[in-house]
């Protein structure tokens, strides 16, 4: 049975549960449990993370937590009851945890790992604190290292600062708004030390300590390994001041054994030592610890014989040094001790034995000996901070160790009160003794006793050193042999005071002879008292002692007989009747020195001080004393500041007349003294003596006067020092008087009452009287007033023990009233002033109401006429807050209602007014220097604005209230309104408050919206009717607009636990003022049209705000706003205006989302619905919501890393959305300008171009003025026209649309003749004329067209379900296409396809991409079909303003007849017309409508036949009209091409097809097509003859066999028509002539021919010539068309271009009628490799119609498929626009682009991959000897390595030197096989296994197209070609080919080079390539000739031959490169032997 849980409340989830059972709730380690029920092992509650969900779990997962239970039952709360402090640690660990692995996907590592390290210090420490083991200081450093980390990882993380007070998270609500303030600075100022130095925080946390921190030394001396002495030895350490030369502290002595170990068992482990009291300034000073080894033994330490053995001396050993300087840091970082080794050194001479430490430090190392061994003293140090009571208490364990504590020589920085000390530091100087005779020196040995007066030796007053006891008896140290001592050591007299007077000290002298007794024989003494007579201690000098003589017999029992003589100098001078005839002679020659130090807080060395204590001894100079009290030092008053002060109140007591005033200097000059730092602790002493010793009954009233006596004169004197000092001193002369006070009222039972009370009175009248003169004359006189404002409010608390807190504050009230108000005195003395009230405010008197209501109104009234002045605010802001502060806790405890009306009424007004001052001041600083003024903003507005929300928030109803009633008139109340208004909106504004304040942040929030609540009825009220005040309606309006915009209210972007307690505590303030903001534009009625349009913005901003709550109130507002226009205008244009003006900008602003599009339309329309204007008004927000759409996508593209094209399509799409559905011109303008922008950056000029027309054409030549716009100055709307027409014709130009820059210069120029502005007029025509030369001379490729379909509801808005057509960019086919399009939607699947989507697929929520190339029809038919216009203008119009596309799908009717598939094949042609023409201002438009036709086999024949005949007679006429010069290839290839394809079999296929009886007969309705067809056909047969008679014309001699061999073959082609078109017989007669057999053309096996060896380079297309197949099956033309449209490749030598000749309009089915497959020259197939037929795949496939679907219609396309766009050459893409028509088709101009660098010219091609088909081949006869042409279909790029180049070029012919060459075209390679590298030898195979050859006849005059064709001069350079010396071997890859080898003659006359070339035998797989066959005879030499150079990279290339058999396996062959040139010699000679021949 469930039952409510009792005491298990709380507690933490300690393993996951995974809430397998039912109702079982997921838990995750860590979390925190609310438990409410309790069965049998099973919890039922919640989790604190998701409180809405309730579960069970198992109790033993949980660990049980104490907690507070509130509200009980079921809405009840828990906390946790621990520290808050590990709560807050608890909770942010869980905030950061998420944050943290954010960091790490962010790749912020260096954050990742540093807060990793201070989340693992946190768990740390937050255990520690659990633990509960702790103390209370170290509970304090616990929790400051944690709030420390806290606010470090907070800040670093962005989140929040928290506020804190002793490590505590303080709440907002119990302390005031300043208060919060000041701990979010101090937070923050925390958090900055924190990254900083964590260690230095300690005092931040305690009341401000001005008291320097000493600083302490622990020494341990761990182990003295040096047992080389054999000796007992005592060691003494000492801190050694090297600039000053002097030891600093006492000496802490270690006394050890031989062995090295302590000589006192107990000290084992125990000898160790504090040095105290070290101050900063000594840690800055060059200080060494010094360590002195002394031995105790013989004399000398190696010699035996040396002295007695049971005698023994203190013999110095050595020295060790370590300098503290060099270790500080080190020990400064860690908090334990640190060891260190120092070496101890032995000294040379023993003379120098008292300088040995200083000859270490200096490195002298003559004077001492460094130890055999580094061994020597270990020590350990550690440095300790703090006072010596902090030491004890947190480091007990050195002091359980029984430290000694080492004392500085001379007192610390600070003197502690009750540090009694008495202690005579006495130093052994030096002595200079006779040597009495002897012939070596004495070995002097000192002994000192302290004797008392009665001649006693003192026990025990002698110390050494600290860490042993003192002793009785001093014996020194013992120098050898030496005369004149130094011994530098130094003793400590700690003798007791009472013995202190009449000691004195006596020093024996021995010698300590080492003969064999060893005896110590005495031979004088000397002696000094340790007082003078008057009292007064040795002073702290050398005193160099008279040494008596004397021997072992005399005796020192009767000390009277020596203290008689004088001891020094000094003391003889006093003494002068000394008897002669004493026992004790003195030594005259001898001295012995010591200098003393004293140390004692109860001996003075000072006489005044002595005089003073003993002043009765001298009555008659009393005066004198107490006036020589001020030239004591301080030091000497401190100690004895009690007798002091008993002495000065006796004197006073006697002879007050006399003495009073000087007795109160004397007072006034103690109590002033006790104000300075070093001795400041003495002022809790001087306390304690008021308290408890003081006894000056009397005292009060000679205080009273002498005070009131100093203030009275203030008024006259000039110097005013002593009226000063008496100023400062007034807070201890009010204890003096009041204690004194207090003592006669205890003594006479309160007598004199009354008389005290009326001096006090008369006291503070003298008082106000100084503050209140004119100070401004006087100087001195403001010094005074100063001194009596600061000491003031120290002597309210005295005043407090005689009077009540309502006199005492009356009092004040007085005093602070006498102030001078106005604010004219000079700026220092208005800040102590102010300083003085501040003090007021914060002290105890200000802490009881009844004094507050008193004082208030004076502090308040002084304040405000700061405030009014604006001058000090930064003072009179603390006073503001600690007023805030006291009334803030004196409200949670009693009624303030009073207090709060007095400031509301003296400060809200003011407070408003230096807060706007303040706030424009920043603002405009701002604008002049682009920075805040630290001063005047940042910190003085944080402080007002915490001021004047701590004043609202004290502010209750009644308040208001009253506040509102007390208002004078409306125009207050207005003045009023607008002021708060505006500050709040500037308080919003500007962001006083740090982004990460967000406690402070959100509790402004609050004030305002409480306020705004109260002032809006008074807004409503006084505002509406008849006194409707617009400016304070728009005020408040724009204010409630503000406040729900501000980024902390966006509870949306906050964390949920962050988003609770928000909501917790204050709700959604947002919701709160959007009620109040609807309420109070309901309460306006018809003054709502004041806000039309003006509010529409501000509206729509907070509609914007996603908080549905929100948006339900506010969006009816626009209906509203609509339904009052309507009324007023009858339409409501204004509003639709505005909305659409402010939607766009606040959408792009980031705001805004897909619901509320659909709620602002579902709100608006259903309120619309009951209008009469519902028809407007429902458009209207049907088109908003549209536009809305629009914007969203164009939004998240240009926010997301979308891609141009994307950017681009969103902003086209917005941009004509704007100006044809809602018709706004200047939003319209604005993203024309964004566009252009776009296609800027994309580097698509042409389009930028247009879109910047669209503007252009929006204006008119008129002179109307335009306004700045954008960027556009104001103008005049022609100098805008004209500005935009150059730029949009300088976009074209970068565009190489000069066609279309042209009408534009054009219309310029008609303007500026018009205007006779013939400058401008000449620069215009120039451009133009400009521009046709680059039509004519730049080089420009023709852009592929692809068609793209967006199918699915995932695409954007703008392209769902639409299809479009793109212009390709510069070289990109399909696969590139295709790719981009995936990648810039990467979501989206390709369709593999062409056929329609269904619906299925269009309402999908997916994206689907189709895409396939399409071909351009173009417009303008006429200029394509003008014979004599060059190729160049054509090309344009081909590609450019085409609005129709094709595209055509084959497909097969019927069965398919396998001997001809032209029978069935059908064409389906898809037309698509767009929305606009490309190019245009977008790459890309829309299709408008498409048509499908089908087109049947026979009218596609005829097109092919048509298009072919069009194209052959453009070309003839090129010729006949001389447009083509001197080189006749093209012609010839054509011709070739037509009739070659005839005789395999082109036009064959189509009579086979058409032409037969079954077909009429089946097809009666193509009677009249067959008749077209054959009519075609007759035309062909015609212009073929024509053709050839041109080509008998112009054909070169060497080309002659190739004229006579297309002779032979067009009487085949004409006979094979005969019978079926009769009348082909009456041919021309240059087509007569013999015809050649079929054999001879046809070339196999056997030696090559010379010819041949030109043609050897197997990647030249010549070489692929052999290889392009000339198919008779009308079956492989069409898939040839299909697959591969091909290209032409010419050389550069023919004058214009004849690319005519190669225009057809082409169809996938275009028979086989020529080799060039009826392709125009520059098609090339986009289709993936896949699709096309390779030689890899078998028959069946390869002409698939299937693979074929997606295939482009063919049509004249650029060649970007022949050049891998990724091929760079010297780091810039290649520019291949140049080279064109100029490769591919036979350039106009050798050399285009003068701009072309070498390295772009010869740009490495790719191979291709072509589809490749069976059935018989032939070889294509090789073309002039001029140029090398290729027809091959482009494929795919591929990669080729660097440095092949596809064509190869020889100017073997003198006529040819004055033609440049032309470029490199590219490589064409099959498939399949491996890349191959280009070598100068092997030859290309015939394709797919077919029997192509290459033939003599073929080669006969062929130029292999060099590389190296990019000369720009006109002569040619040498020739130094590898490739054309090695013989082209005729090849087969079918190895079992039976034909013999018929060598083709050109003449009888054929030299015997052939022959001797024939007999060697060449078989392509074994002919060894690169190596010539060796002539059997020298050829004769011949006459240099000039050749072409090529570039050095191709000198020596490597080749790899390929052979193919049947399988198609390839086969690979190294080959070797000639280095040298002779066999290339060898070979070029043999050629050029044969060619002379002929």
């Amino acid at each position: 049975m469930w039952s409510p849980t009792e005491e298990e409340k709380y507690g933490v989830v300690i393993c996951s549960f995974r809430g397998t059972v039912p109702q079982g709730l997921v838990l995750e380690l860590g979390e925190t449990v609310q438990i409410l029920e309790k069965c049998e092992g099973w919890y039922r509650g919640v989790s604190i993370k998701k409180p809405s969900v309730k579960g069970i779990f198992p109790a033993n997962y949980i660990h049980l937590k104490k907690a507070i239970v509130s509200n009980r039952g079921q809405y009840e709360t828990v906390v946790p009851l621990e520290d808050s402090v590990v709560t807050e640690v608890t909770a942010t660990l869980q905030e950061w945890a998420v944050l943290w692995k954010q960091l790490y996907v962010k790749h912020k590592v260096d954050l990742f790992y540093k807060l990793r390290h201070v989340m693992n210090e946190l768990i740390d420490l937050r255990r520690q604190l659990l633990s509960g083991h702790l103390t209370q200081d170290q509970v304090r450093e616990v929790k400051r290292h944690l709030t420390v980390r806290l606010d470090w990882g907070n800040e670093h993380l962005g989140l929040d600062l928290v506020p804190r007070k002793d490590f505590e998270v303080v709440d907002s609500d119990q302390i005031s708004v300043s208060d919060l303030y000041k701990m979010h600075l101090s937070s923050r100022h925390s958090v900055q030390q924190s990254t900083s130095q964590v260690d230095t925080i300690r005092q931040r946390h305690g009341e401000a300590c001005r008291m320097p921190v000493p600083h302490h030394f622990f020494l341990s001396l761990k182990s003295f390994t040096y047992n080389t002495i054999g000796e007992d030895t005592d060691v003494f350490f000492s801190l050694y001041d090297v600039r000053e030369g002097k030891q600093i502290s006492e000496r802490f002595m270690v006394r050890l054994n031989k062995n090295g170990g302590p000589r006192n068992p107990e000290k084992i482990d125990r000898m160790c030592a504090l040095f105290t009291d070290l101050s900063s300034k000594d840690m800055k000073r060059d200080l060494y610890i010094v360590a002195h080894v002394i031995r105790i033994g013989r004399m000398l330490l190696n010699d035996s014989k040396k002295g007695p053995p049971h005698l023994h001396y203190r013999r110095p050993y050595g020295c060790a040094v370590l300098s503290i300087m060099d270790v500080l840091q080190s020990i400064s970082e860690i908090k334990e001790e640190k060891d260190f080794v120092l070496k101890v050194y032995t000294c040379n001479n023993e003379n120098e034995w008292c300088q040995i430490h200083e000859n270490i430090i200096r490195k002298s190392s003559t004077k001492y000996t460094a130890p055999s061994s580094n061994y020597g003293l270990i020590i350990s140090l550690q440095l300790l901070r703090g006072d010596m009571e902090q030491i004890r208490r947190e480091n007990p364990m050195i002091f359980n160790r029984g430290v000694a504590v080492t004392r500085k020589l001379g007192f610390p920085d600070v003197i502690m009160p009750g540090d009694i000390r008495n202690d005579l530091y006495l130093t052994l100087e030096k002595g200079d003794f006779e040597r009495g005779g002897k012939s070596v020196q004495k070995n002097i040995e000192v002994t000192m006793y302290v004797l008392y007066a009665d001649g006693e030796i003192l026990k025990d007053c002698i110390s050494l050193g600290s860490g042993e006891p003192s002793r009785s008896a001093y014996h020194s140290f013992v120098l050898y042999h030496n005369n004149s001592p130094r011994w530098g050591e130094v003793v400590k007299l700690p003798i007791p005071i009472d013995r202190f007077r009449g000691s004195h000290l006596r020093f024996e002298f021995r010698h300590c002879s080492t003969k064999d007794k060893g005896e110590k024989k005495l031979f004088g003494f000397a002696f000094t008292p340790l007082m003078r007579d008057d009292g007064t201690t040795l002073s702290d000098d050398i005193h160099e002692l008279y040494v008596y003589k004397c021997d072992e017999n005399s005796t020192f029992n009767n000390h009277a007989l020596y203290l008689g003589l004088p001891c020094c100098k000094e003391d003889y001078n006093g003494c002068p009747n000394i008897p002669s005839s004493l026992i004790f002679q003195r030594s005259t020659k001898e001295t012995f020195s010591v200098s003393t130090q004293l140390s004692s807080t109860k001996l003075t060395q000072n006489v005044d001080l002595l005089a003073l204590l003993k002043w009765k001894a001298y009555p008659d100079r009393v005066m004198d004393i107490l006036g020589r009290l001020r030239h004591v030092s301080g030091e000497e008053i401190v100690k004895f500041l009690q007798d002091i002060l008993d002495t000065l109140f006796v004197v006073l007591d006697d002879n007050t007349e006399k003495y009073g005033l000087l007795v109160f200097q004397s007072l006034v000059f103690i109590i002033n003294l006790l104000r300075d730092s070093k001795y400041f602790h003495f002022r809790p002493v001087m306390d304690t003596y008021i308290q408890k010793h003081f006894a000056g009954a009397l005292a009060y009233k000679e205080l009273i006067r002498c005070l009131k006596w100093y203030m009275d004169r203030s008024a006259e004197l000039v110097r005013q020092d002593h009226i000063q000092e008496a100023m400062r001193a007034l807070e201890y002369l009010f204890k003096f008087i009041v204690q004194s006070r207090i003592l006669y009222s205890r003594a006479t039972c309160g007598m004199e009452e009354e008389q005290f009370r009326s001096s006090i009175q008369e006291l503070f009248q003298s008082i106000r009287f100084v503050l209140s003169l004119d100070s401004r004359s006087s100087e001195t006189l403001i010094f005074t007033q100063a001194a009596l404002l600061n000491s003031f409010p120290a002597i309210f608390d005295e005043l407090l023990q005689m009077f009540t807190v309502q006199e005492v504050a009356e009092f004040v009230r007085g005093t602070l009233g006498s102030m001078p108000s106005t604010v004219h005195i000079g700026q220092s003395m208005d800040v102590v002033k102010l300083q003085s009230i501040a003090r007021t405010v914060d002290s105890r008197l200000f802490s009881f109401s009844e004094s507050r209501r008193i004082l208030l109104p004076v502090v308040l009234h002084h304040i405000h006429l700061h405030l009014r002045q604006q001058k000090e605010l930064l003072i009179c802001s603390g006073i503001l807050s600690s007023i805030f502060s006291i009334i803030k806790t004196s409200s949670l405890e009693g009624d303030v209602v009073e207090e709060v009306e007095m400031m509301v009424e003296s400060l809200l007004d003011v407070l408003l007014q230096t807060l706007l001052t303040i706030m424009s001041k920043s603002q405009s600083q701002e604008a002049v220097r682009g920075q805040r003024c630290p001063q005047c903003t940042a910190e003085i507005t944080g402080e007002y604005v915490s001021c004047l929300l701590s004043l609202l928030r004290q502010m209750s109803d009644t308040h208001f209230q009253h506040l509102l009633d007390n208002f004078q008139s409306k125009d207050e109340l207005k003045e009023f309104l607008l002021k708060i208004f505006c500050v709040f909106r500037n308080l919003m504004k500007m962001s006083v408050f740090p982004r990460d304040w967000m406690v402070m942040r959100l509790l402004t929030s609050n004030i305002i919206v409480t306020t705004v609540q109260y002032l809006s009825s008074a807004l409503h009220k006084n505002f509406t009717e008849t006194d409707f005040d617009f400016k304070v309606w728009n005020s408040y309006f724009s204010l409630a607009v503000l406040f729900i915009n501000q980024p902390s209210l966006q509870l949306e972007n906050a964390t949920p636990p962050k988003r609770k307690k928000i909501l917790d505590k204050y709700g959604d303030m947002r919701v709160m003022m959007a009620y109040e903001l609807f309420s109070m534009w309901q309460n306006l009625g018809e003054h709502k049209i004041h806000f039309i349009p003006g509010m529409i913005g501000p509206f729509l901003g907070v509609t914007l705000v996603p908080q549905p709550e929100v948006r339900n109130i506010m969006i009816p507002i626009f209906h509203d706003m609509m339904d009052w226009e309507q009324r007023k205008n009858g339409n409501f244009k204004q509003v639709e205006a505005e909305l659409i003006d402010k939607l766009d900008s606040l959408v792009s602003e980031g705001k805004g989302d897909e619901n509320y599009r659909e709620l602002f339309s579902l709100l608006l329309l259903e309120k619309i619905e009951q209008e009469t204007w519902r028809e407007t008004g429902i458009s209207f927000v049907t088109s908003v919501t549209r536009l809305m759409e629009r914007l969203l996508d164009y939004r998240d593209c240009m926010k997301g890393d979308e891609t141009e094209n994307k950017k681009i399509g969103c902003t086209v799409n917005l941009m004509n959305f704007y100006k044809s559905e809602i018709n706004k011109e200047e939003m319209y303008i604005r993203y024309i300008h964004k566009l252009c922008d776009m296609h800027l950056q994309a580097e698509n000029y042409t389009e930028a171009a247009f879109t910047l027309l669209l503007y252009c054409e929006l204006l008119q030549w008129e002179d109307r003025p335009l306004r700045e716009f954008l960027h556009y100055p104001s103008q005049s709307e022609w100098q805008r026209k004209e500005g935009l027409c150059r730029k949009i014709i300088h976009y074209f130009n970068k565009g190489k649309s000069w066609e279309f820059g042209i009408p534009l210069c054009r219309e310029l120029a008609i303007q500026y003749e018009s205007l006779y502005d013939y400058q401008s007029l000449s620069w215009i025509r120039k451009m133009e004329a400009t521009y046709y030369d680059n039509i004519m001379e730049q080089q420009r490729l023709e852009p592929e067209f692809f068609r793209v379909g967006f199918y699915g509801r995932k695409f954007p808005f703008f392209l769902r379900n639409k299809e479009y057509v793109c212009r390709g960019h510069d070289y990109e086919r399909l696969e590139a296409f295709q790719q981009r399009m995936l990648s810039e939607f990467p979501q989206a699947i390709a369709m593999q396809h062409p056929n329609h989507p269904d619906d299925s697929i269009l309402q999908c929520d997916a994206q689907y991409l189709q895409i396939y190339a399409v071909t351009p029809i173009p417009d303008n038919i006429d200029v394509l079909q003008m014979d004599r216009v060059p190729d160049r203008i054509k090309s344009f119009y081909r590609v450019n303003n085409i609005r129709k596309f094709r595209y055509d799908r084959p497909f097969h009717k019927g069965p398919k007849d396998k001997e001809n598939e032209f029978k069935s094949l059908w064409i389906e042609r898809t037309t698509l017309t767009l929305t606009h023409s490309l190019p245009g201002i977008s790459r890309w438009f829309e299709v408008e409508r498409r048509e499908l036709v089908e087109v049947s086999p026979l009218e596609n024949a005829i097109q092919v036949v048509e298009n072919k005949n069009q194209e052959l007679r453009t070309l003839i006429s090129q010729y006949q009209h001389k447009q083509m010069h001197g080189n006749i290839n093209l012609l010839s290839m054509c011709l070739n091409g037509v009739i070659d394809a005839a005789v395999n079999g082109g036009i064959a296929r189509y009579q086979e097809a058409f032409f037969d009886k079954d077909y009429i007969t089946k097809h009666p309705g193509d009677a009249e097509k067959i008749t077209q067809l054959k009519e075609l056909m007759q035309e062909q047969v015609h212009v073929l003859g024509v053709g050839l008679a041109v080509h008998e014309k112009f054909v070169h001699p060497e080309m002659r066999p190739l004229h006579k061999k297309l002779i032979d073959q067009f009487q085949m082609m004409r006979s094979s028509l005969y019978h079926e078109l009769p009348g082909l017989d009456k041919l021309s007669p240059a087509c007569s002539g013999s015809s050649t057999p079929r054999s001879n053309v046809l070339v196999s096996h056997g030696p090559m021919s010379p010819e041949s060896i030109k043609l050897v380079h197997r990647h030249s297309p010549l070489n692929m010539l052999g290889s392009v197949r000339h198919s008779s099956s009308s079956l492989s033309s069409h898939t040839s068309s299909e697959t591969g449209n091909l290209v032409i490749l010419t050389d550069s030598s023919v004058g214009e271009t004849a690319e005519d000749m190669y225009h057809m309009q082409a169809s996938p089915s275009t028979s086989s009628l020529s080799s060039t497959h009826s392709a125009p020259s520059q098609m090339i197939n986009s289709a993936p490799s896949s699709a096309r037929g390779s030689p890899s795949l078998p028959d069946k496939y390869r002409h698939s119609r299937e693979m074929m679907m997606l295939l482009p219609a063919h049509r004249d396309r650029p060649s970007s498929a022949m050049y891998p766009a990724a091929i760079m050459e010297n780091g810039q893409p290649p520019n291949f626009q140049r080279a064109l028509i100029q490769q591919m088709i036979g350039p106009c101009k050798p050399c285009s682009d003068p701009n072309l660098s070498v390295a772009e010219k010869a740009v490495p091609a790719a191979p291709s991959s072509w589809s490749l088909d069976s059935g018989s081949r032939e070889a294509l006869p090789f073309l002039s000897a001029h140029a090398g042409s290729a027809l091959a279909p482009p494929v795919p790029p591929r990669s080729l390595p660097h440095g092949h180049y596809s064509l190869h070029f020889d100017a073997f012919h003198h006529q040819l030197s004055d033609a440049p060459p032309a470029l490199p075209a590219r490589t064409l390679r099959k498939s399949p096989l491996h890349p191959i590298p280009a070598s100068p030898t092997s030859p290309q195979s015939g394709l797919d296994g077919s029997n192509s050859t290459l033939s003599g006849s073929a080669s006969s005059g062929v130029s292999s197209l060099s590389e190296s064709n990019f000369g720009h001069s006109s002569e040619p350079p040498p020739r130094t070609d590898t490739m054309d010396s090695v013989p082209s071997q005729a090849w087969n890859t079918d190895e079992d080919l039976e034909t013999p080898y018929l060598p083709v003659r050109y003449s009888l006359s054929e030299p015997d080079v052939l022959e001797s070339l024939k007999s060697q035998p060449c078989r392509s797989h074994s002919a060894p390539t690169g190596v010539i066959p060796q002539d059997t005879m020298d050829p004769p030499a011949l006459p240099p000739k000039p050749y072409h150079s090529r570039l050095p990279n191709m000198e020596n290339e490597e080749g790899m031959m390929i052979e193919d058999d049947d399988k198609h396996r390839p086969l690979h062959r190294k080959v070797s490169q000639p280095v040298s040139g002779g066999k290339e010699e060898q070979a070029r000679v043999a050629w050029e032997h044969g060619i002379s021949e002929q």
